[in-house]
């Protein structure tokens, strides 16, 4: 526009340049014309430039400024204009409503989900009959894994059987010989009593003969027999006593015989329930509800103890979400979690805070770092927070180490976006 300007204010002082120098007519000019013509008028600006009309832009006018061309173009536009700016109001209120929304919540994309997986192997050794199951299979708590050959360990259950059969039997037989043993201690009683009545006649018919034998009235040879007999009786009685002990001495021995078989019992009875337990285990079980993963086993194959056949995923599973440890002042545990599952985005899961970690990612790791060597670089850390999913689904395989993004809500009260909405 300057430059079009600039382009008529040429083009005027090049007409006016022109007819200054044009030639006058041949007739004789009037001196009165003459001086009017040469004479500029009143209206006539200086420098040649002629007056600007009212139908004519003036040219040297300067150029308009910002506010004024945008007045204009309000003017020229009014429409547009007011859509702009209902745009732009729309714009700052979303704005402003987002913003205020999202202080509500943290998320993170450095979460996974987590279970304890574990190995599934044999305590025992033998040749795998079957194996009931298939990879991924979903099994039930007591579900048969796999089943190794029995009839060696059914064999053994028989032969500990046998033995504690054999050691209750001993045990009878020594509880018979204390029966047997307290009839031949009430024998040898009797002969005990009995040999003391005898002994006490003995000793009174020495006394009498004695007696007699001393006043004249009995011979010396009666008074020595009863003398001699005393003596017997009462070595009678001296043999009597000590078979009586001898019979209680070994009911004694009895009794400790009998406490051995007892123990050689409890003995056999152990390693009957350990041949009956390595016979349990020939069949492998599932001790909780889960999956089977990267299956191993087959039938034919020869299994040590130990020798891992399968990977085994419990239904127990939870989310393991790394914040940033900025994140983390608001959170505590029991706060609502929206779950989003990579592999199933159409889902939405809910759950909770379980709790949160004391201590960093790092400070748990194998090799934690030593920040007390070297060049210090402070770096935000990432605290684990595990997450329990309220309503985990049941029609889909959810499994370790998939992807999520949980959206912790750390402030319970409403945004004004929730407030507007149940308004509306």
């Amino acid at each position: 526009m300057f430059e079009d300007s600039v382009l008529e204010r040429g083009e005027l002082v090049f007409e006016d340049f022109e007819s200054s120098q044009s030639f006058p007519s041949p007739r004789e000019p009037n001196n009165e014309q003459d001086f009017s013509a040469r004479a500029p008028s009143p209206q006539e600006s200086p420098a040649g430039k002629q007056p600007a009309s009212p139908d004519r832009p003036d040219t040297a006018r300067p150029h308009a400024t910002g506010k004024e061309r945008r007045h204009g173009f309000l003017r020229r536009r009014p429409v547009v204009s007011a859509i702009g700016a209902v745009l732009l109001a729309s714009l700052l209120s979303g704005g402003y409503l987002y913003l205020n929304y999202a202080e509500h919540f943290e998320s993170t994309d450095d979460a996974f989900i987590a279970a304890r997986q574990f190995a599934l192997a044999p305590k025992v050794s033998g040749y795998l009959t079957s194996v009931p199951v298939t990879d991924n299979q979903h099994v039930k708590a007591d579900d048969v894994i796999a089943r190794i050959d029995e009839r060696d360990y059914r064999v053994a259950l028989a032969q500990a059987k046998a033995q504690v059969e054999a050691a209750q039997a001993s045990i009878e037989n020594i509880d018979a010989q204390l029966d047997v043993q307290q009839a031949q201690i009430a024998s040898n009683q009797a002969q005990v009593d009995q040999a003391q009545a005898a002994l006490v006649f003995a000793q009174q018919q020495a006394v009498r003969y004695e007696h007699l034998e001393q006043t004249g009235y009995g011979t010396v040879q009666n008074a020595q027999q009863y003398t001699s007999q005393l003596h017997q009786q009462q070595a009678a009685l001296a043999s009597a006593q000590a078979t009586l002990r001898l019979a209680q001495r070994q009911v004694e021995a009895l009794k400790a015989q009998r406490n051995s078989a007892v123990a050689s019992l409890a003995q056999a009875k152990a390693q009957r329930d350990q041949a009956e337990l390595n016979l349990s285990y020939t069949t492998v079980t599932a001790a909780q509800p889960g999956r089977v993963v990267n299956l191993s086993a087959a039938a034919g194959q020869f299994a040590q103890p130990g020798t891992d056949l399968t990977m085994f995923v419990p239904d127990e599973i939870w989310v393991t979400a790394n914040f940033k440890e900025n994140q983390l002042d608001h959170m505590r545990p029991g706060d609502p979690v929206t779950l989003s599952i990579d592999a199933y985005p159409e889902r939405q899961i809910h759950g909770h805070v379980e709790s949160v970690q004391p201590g960093s990612g790092t400070a748990f790791s194998l090799l934690p770092a030593q920040n007390a060597t070297g060049n210090y670089v402070k770096i935000v850390q990432r605290v684990p927070v595990k997450v329990v999913m309220d309503d985990p689904p049941t029609d889909v395989a959810l499994g370790p180490g998939m992807s999520v993004v949980p959206t912790v809500r750390i402030d319970s009260t409403s945004s004004l976006l929730e407030r507007l909405g149940r308004l509306l």
